[in-house]
């Protein structure tokens, strides 16, 4: 009886046994099965869509240098900015501007303002009030009252023809019958070794090249 009764018992055991590895096993393989269906990080990342690059926002172009309307002592409004200079004829457009007084008084002197303002298309180096103010008042007192020296003076800054800044460099010929040397390129000129300061402004029949010495002619 005791026999009978240890035989069935490990007969149950055995099937316990037996179910509870058959649940394991099952467990596993689905852990496995969800582990292979979820995609690993990097999977996930090379899929992502890549962001696109942000465009960058092209900043309006600065005044370059003193070639535009940032014309150092030049006002940036108004009939004496570099604007609205080109609305006039020459000898008017540099009476409008602050830095042109002494040259505007001197073009008056020599009576050239309606020679200036009726031509057809001039390029004017244009002597700053500085720039005249390195002359000694004597002698400029002298030049302002001898009117035929100050006509050559004052043609020997003024060329035929309108020159931008691509052909302003080289020898050019000036309304006084002689010639003048301007070096350099992009935004920086000499003009006879006189620095020019504020370049390529326009007038209504004229390229004004506003220079910081007077350019004396051999007379």
């Amino acid at each position: 009886m005791n026999t009978k009764l240890r035989t069935r018992t490990m007969g149950i055991a055995a099937l316990a046994l037996t179910a509870s590895m058959s649940l394991a096993a099952c467990g596993s393989e689905s852990d496995s099965d969800t582990a292979a269906d979820e995609p690993t990080t990097s999977e996930s990342t090379s899929e992502a869509p890549a962001e696109e690059p942000m465009e960058s926002e092209s900043a309006e172009p600065a005044a370059s240098g003193p070639f535009g309307p940032g014309c150092a002592g030049v006002p940036t409004e108004g009939e004496g900015s570099v604007e609205g200079m080109a609305d006039d004829p020459v000898a008017t457009a540099a009476s409008n501007n602050p830095l042109l007084k002494t040259l505007v008084a001197a073009v008056t002197e020599a009576d050239l303002v309606d020679t200036l303002n009726s031509a057809e298309a001039l390029t004017v180096f244009a002597p700053t009030d500085d720039a005249f103010a390195k002359i000694p008042k004597k002698d400029l007192n002298a030049l302002l009252a001898d009117k035929e020296a100050l006509t050559t003076v004052l043609t020997h800054h003024v060329v035929a023809g309108q020159l931008s800044p691509e052909d302003v460099a080289g020898e050019h010929e000036t309304l006084a019958g002689d010639m003048i040397t301007v070096e350099g390129e992009g935004e920086e000129f000499t003009a006879e070794g006189a620095a020019v300061v504020c370049g390529n402004v326009s007038t209504a029949n004229a390229t004004v090249y506003v220079i910081d010495s007077v350019m004396m002619p051999q007379m």
